[in-house]
């Protein structure tokens, strides 16, 4: 393969490409689901294949990629008219917070750990776990949150408040994650393990082996959520 003929493959993939990923809809960046996911790749190497392998003739390279964005095609139309292929195609939400509580189970099904989570409820702002009455792990790996009823973002100007002042910590601190004491936090708390087992009797929590997460808020109050939450 000479040169002249490497830089008219490579034009060409990158027509066909294009025209193709267009063709294909817009879905395919911004719902990423397991099988656009597929698909993505497919067109990736399909195109390779055609720029950089002499064995593969330009006309089966382009027929390959017609071929597979048909298929994409064919399949995404199934997928919006039946809710059976749908749900085999890209699976269920889950719901990992229900009424407040953490599904542990919704959790392992997402492959998720709690410090996943956190991090994805503060891409919307939410800092504390307690703010949250539910979230639901999506299929494209989006978190969709509702929080309870008085957490709604209100501004301080709105209700007259003023500013705080002093010692105040806009992040809720977490004690508790996975069962696991953090310990760290807790030092930086000059805190022991003694003071956070008389903070959960006061809770209502007899034994730590009975909280997945737990967190002081900035507050100071004491957000717990308990192990052996089922989804029904």
């Amino acid at each position: 393969m000479n040169q002249l003929e490497l830089l008219l493959r490579i034009a060409i993939g990158f027509v066909v490409l294009f025209s193709m990923a267009r063709w294909a809809g817009r879905k395919e960046i911004s719902q990423m689901t397991f099988f656009n996911l597929v698909s993505a790749i497919a067109f990736g190497s399909i195109a390779a294949a055609l720029v950089v392998n002499p064995s593969v003739s330009i006309l089966n390279g382009i027929i390959a990629l017609l071929g597979w964005a048909a298929f994409t095609v064919l399949t995404d139309q199934i997928h919006i008219k039946s809710k059976k292929a749908r749900k085999l195609l890209m699976g269920d939400p889950v719901i990992v917070i229900k009424k407040g509580e953490i599904m542990e189970d919704a959790l392992r099904q997402a492959r998720l750990d709690t410090d996943s989570l956190k991090a994805m409820l503060r891409e919307k702002s939410i800092f504390s776990l307690s703010d949250v009455d539910y979230a639901i792990f999506e299929t494209d790996g989006k978190l969709s949150v509702m929080k309870k009823e008085g957490k709604q973002t209100v501004t301080k100007s709105d209700m007259n408040l003023a500013m705080p002042s002093g010692n105040f910590v806009p992040l809720s601190t977490e004690l508790v994650s996975d069962g696991r004491v953090n310990v760290q936090n807790l030092n930086k708390m000059n805190k022991d393990r003694t003071w956070l087992d008389e903070q959960l009797q006061q809770s209502g929590v007899q034994s730590l082996d009975d909280v997945f997460y737990a967190e002081v808020q900035p507050d100071g109050n004491l957000y717990i959520d308990k192990r052996n939450d089922f989804l029904h």
